[in-house]
């Protein structure tokens, strides 16, 4: 297999990845044929997969727009994966000249490309860590050029949760970030779960060991186990709901099935 210039020699581009299948529904060019085979066997159980991701982007992107409206300047993303059109930096500083973003991925071909894309903007950079050890992400000196953690952020954890094990303490490392943000910074997720997907959870679950299968466990949790990660927040309206019903830019109803699988929120901090 050839390797593309943007592809670091760092990794093995026989080994699919999360964040490159993701880039794949999302029509983006940055991944090999490893990821788009996982991607095509995961829907053939689940087609409306593209949909859903399609879904979370267009919260993520409603959010920040809140966000920037509630006077928030400062975006914290952890598992940010590979830039595509409307990413958060371009988003938060259309609607605030000046928004300051760090992205945070511990995958090496997301990192890259978001150097690449960051090149020459001063207010956004990437750093390259795990959620799950929160510490090197706050520690990080490309943070600490760009945010101020004595003044609000705006932590956006989309899509990233639900790789994250209950062994790991996904709780306690959303814990971690919560404890260093100032009175009044939001916390932005979405999370997979069974609930609203509009398939037999048997036949859903056959996409979820795609991704075992390729040591990416897909963890779906309850609405209920979701929402613990909220615990010292304060839900914005209209609390934790399906993606398309997250303060809509357009009627929910024309929205495909699919796209309201799993649950988006926001909260903040008091």
């Amino acid at each position: 297999m050839e390797r593309p210039a943007w592809a670091p020699r760092s990794i093995d581009i026989s080994v699919p990845s999360v964040s490159r299948i993701y880039d794949y529904y999302l029509g983006g060019s940055h991944n090999f044929e490893v990821d788009r085979e996982a991607a095509r066997k995961a829907m053939e159980f689940m087609p409306g997969l593209p949909k859903i991701m399609q879904a979370n982007r267009a919260f993520m992107r409603r959010a920040v727009r809140f966000a920037a409206g509630e006077g928030i300047t400062q975006f914290l993303d952890v598992g940010s994966g590979i830039p595509t059109f409307g990413n958060v930096h371009e988003v938060a500083q259309a609607a605030v000249p000046g928004a300051r973003v760090v992205y945070v991925d511990n995958d090496p071909v997301a990192v890259a490309h978001s150097q690449a894309v960051l090149a020459g903007n001063d207010d956004a950079d990437v750093v390259a860590a795990d959620l799950r050890k929160p510490r090197d992400i706050l520690s990080s000196p490309r943070l600490d050029r760009l945010i101020d953690l004595n003044r609000p952020v705006a932590l956006l954890l989309v899509a990233i949760l639900h790789f994250v094990e209950d062994a790991d303490d996904p709780y306690g490392a959303v814990a971690e970030l919560r404890e260093a943000l100032a009175p009044g910074s939001l916390l932005v997720l979405t999370h997979a779960s069974y609930e609203g997907i509009p398939l037999p959870a048997e036949r859903a679950g056959g996409a979820v060991d795609v991704y075992k299968d390729i040591r990416n466990p897909l963890i779906m949790r309850s609405r209920e186990e979701i929402a613990r990660f909220f615990e010292g927040y304060d839900m914005v309206e209209p609390g934790l709901v399906p993606m398309p019903r997250w303060r809509p830019d357009s009627a929910p109803e024309d929205e495909d099935p699919y796209a309201f699988s799993g649950f988006a929120g926001v909260g903040r901090t008091a």
